[in-house]
C-alpha cells in the first residue's frame, strides 16, 4: 500500500477529488480538482506546484565519485562544473536504455542523481575498485517542482538567494525562511520552472512558504494529469509509456537505444568508456532503426469520424498512455504511445515511435482512432519536436 510523502499532510488536505496513484509506493495526487484544466493553465500561464518527492534519489560522493557516474551515463561527467545539472540517460552493456534522470554536481566529489526507478544496485555495481560511496537519500529528502511563467517571482519572494541569476540546467544552494534548500532550473514540463530540494523534515514548512508567497502569483497545486499533457507537448518521454526499460523488456523489439527516443544528442561517444559505448558507437555507424517523433493528428478526420456516427467530437479527459498502431498506406509502422488534446497548440498531437525511414518531418502517416468502439484511423503528419518550447525556459 503506498505511503504519504512529506508533502501528505498539505497534498491531502487539498485534494477534492480524491484522485491518487501509486508512484514508486508513494501516494501522488492526480488532479486536485475534478478536471485538471486550471492545473494545466497554472503550468502554462502562472505557477504550479508538484510534488515529486517519489522520484528515487542517490547520493554519490568520494575520490572517485565522478569516475563513477561517467562510467555508468552517457553524458561527459568530466566536463560538469559544480552547479550544472546534466539530463542523461543510463544504458546496458547492448547499449539500451535503463532508464533516464538527471545528475547533479553539488561539489567537486558530490552528485545527487535521479531516478524514476530503483537504480542503487545498478550504480553501486558499476562502482567496483573506485572510491566511490553511493546512498539512497530518497526518504529523506522532499523534492518540489514549482513551473510557470510566474515562478520565478515567487521564489524571489521567499527565498534567500540570487534566484533571477540562476541560468537554464544550473544548481545552487539558498535557503527559504532559514531553511536550507537547493534549487535546481529544472523541470518535466518544457517551461521556465524550478525543483527545489530539501530535507523531508522541513517539507511542511517549505510547503506553507511557497503557497502564501506564492499567492499574489495565482500558485496552484498541480498533479499528475496535468503534468502529463505539458511534458508531452515539450517532447518528453515517460519511462513505461513512450519507452521500456531494459531491464523489464522480455524480447528484444521492447529495448530502445537512446538514439531511437529521441536522446542521442545526449551521447557522447568519445569520452572515457562507458556501459554501452562500444554498441552505441556501431549504432551510430549503421543509424537507428526507429525514431522518436512528434504527430499532429489530423482534427478534420476525427470531426468526420464522430460525424459519421451522429455525435459532435468527443475529446479524452486525460492524456491517453495507452499505445495504439502507426501506419502508412495500410502497413504499420510504429505506434503512438502518448497522445493528448494540447489546449495551448489547440490540436491532438502524440509522441510516437516510427520506424526510420518514415520519421522525416512532414511525413504523412495515419493513427489508430477508435470511436463507438470501433477501430478506424485519422491522418497525421509528422511534426518537429518539442510541440512547445517557449524562450522563457531558458531565458
Amino acid at each position: 500500500m503506498p505511503i504519504g510523502t512529506a508533502f501528505h499532510t498539505r497534498t491531502s488536505a487539498l485534494c477534492e477529488s480524491m484522485a491518487w496513484r501509486d508512484w514508486a509506493g508513494y501516494f501522488a495526487v492526480s488532479t486536485y480538482e475534478v478536471h485538471h484544466d486550471r492545473e494545466y493553465n497554472a503550468i502554462r500561464n502562472a505557477a504550479a506546484l508538484i510534488d515529486i518527492s517519489p522520484l528515487f534519489k542517490y547520493r554519490v560522493t568520494g575520490k572517485d565519485a565522478s569516475r563513477l557516474v561517467d562510467r555508468v551515463v552517457t553524458r561527459d561527467v568530466a566536463k560538469m562544473a559544480v552547479g550544472q545539472v546534466a539530463y542523461t540517460h543510463w544504458c546496458d552493456g547492448e547499449g539500451k536504455v535503463i532508464d533516464d534522470g538527471t545528475v547533479s554536481r553539488l561539489g567537486e566529489s558530490t552528485f545527487r542523481w535521479t531516478a524514476a526507478e530503483p537504480t542503487l544496485r545498478w550504480i553501486r555495481e558499476n562502482a567496483h575498485g573506485l572510491e566511490a560511496e553511493v546512498v539512497d537519500i530518497t526518504e529523506q529528502t522532499a523534492a518540489l517542482a514549482l513551473q510557470g511563467p510566474t515562478s520565478r517571482d515567487v521564489l524571489r519572494a521567499c527565498v534567500d538567494g540570487d534566484v533571477a541569476a540562476l541560468k537554464y540546467f544550473r544548481v545552487m544552494s539558498a535557503t527559504i525562511r532559514g531553511i536550507p534548500v537547493e534549487i535546481s532550473r529544472t523541470g518535466y514540463t518544457g517551461d521556465l520552472g524550478y525543483e527545489i530540494w530539501l530535507g523531508a523534515d522541513k517539507a511542511e514548512t517549505v510547503w506553507d512558504v511557497l503557497m502564501e508567497a506564492g499567492r499574489p502569483y495565482d500558485i496552484t497545486p498541480t498533479g499528475i494529469y496535468a503534468l502529463d499533457v505539458a511534458r508531452i507537448e515539450a517532447g518528453l518521454v515517460m519511462l513505461d509509456v513512450d519507452y521500456t526499460s531494459s531491464r523489464k523488456a522480455l524480447i528484444a523489439s521492447q529495448k530502445y537505444t537512446p538514439q531511437e527516443i529521441g536522446m542521442g544528442r545526449l551521447v557522447n561517444l568519445k569520452k572515457a568508456p562507458y556501459v554501452g559505448q562500444a554498441a552505441l558507437r556501431r549504432e551510430a555507424a549503421q543509424g537507428p532503426a526507429r525514431q522518436l517523433v512528434g504527430l499532429d493528428l489530423q482534427w478534420t478526420d476525427i470531426e468526420r469520424l464522430y460525424d459519421e456516427v451522429g455525435l459532435a467530437p468527443q475529446i479524452a479527459a486525460t492524456a491517453s498512455r495507452a499505445a495504439v498502431p502507426v501506419f502508412q498506406d495500410g502497413i504499420q509502422v510504429g505506434r503512438a504511445t502518448s497522445t493528448t488534446w494540447s489546449p495551448t497548440l489547440k490540436k491532438m498531437i502524440a509522441l510516437a515511435s516510427v520506424e526510420t525511414d518514415v520519421a522525416a518531418v512532414g511525413t504523412s502517416l495515419e493513427v489508430e482512432f477508435t470511436v463507438e468502439y470501433k477501430r478506424k484511423a485519422v491522418g497525421a503528419t509528422v511534426a518537429r519536436l518539442p510541440f512547445f518550447d517557449p524562450p522563457r525556459k531558458r531565458a
